[in-house]
């Protein structure tokens, strides 16, 4: 089991480096996916990850407080409605725009309703 841990973990930093360049991708979520996975498989890497200048903060923020911080609300906002944006010019059928508002909507509540920090 210890190594289909270490695998997710690792494929989820790989996909999270992924989002530092496509704006769409969520990085920090995936970045905490990782320590998840790396605390069941690797206590180097977890700590690595932890302790990480760039994500470290935000990975004890969620892991401590169940936090996200507020610049990161803002951008995650800001990414769900050019998402929807181009679907809307992009003519999506009416179906599609309602489910995709109803999933996105969801998920602006969730984070909306964490801690700031």
């Amino acid at each position: 089991m210890r190594i289909f841990w270490l695998a997710a973990g690792g494929l989820s930093v790989a996909v999270g480096t992924l989002g530092i360049f496509l704006p769409l991708l969520p990085t920090v979520p995936l970045m905490i996916l990782a320590a998840f996975c790396f605390g069941k498989s690797s206590p180097r890497l977890h700590d690595w990850l932890v302790t990480h200048p760039v994500y470290g903060p935000h990975i004890r923020d969620w892991r401590d407080h169940g936090a996200i911080h507020a610049g990161a609300k803002k951008l995650a906002t800001a990414s769900i409605a050019v998402a929807f944006g181009i679907s809307l010019i992009l003519g999506l059928r009416p179906a599609i725009l309602a489910l995709q508002a109803a999933v996105l909507g969801a998920v602006l509540v969730f984070i909306w309703t964490r801690p700031s920090e």
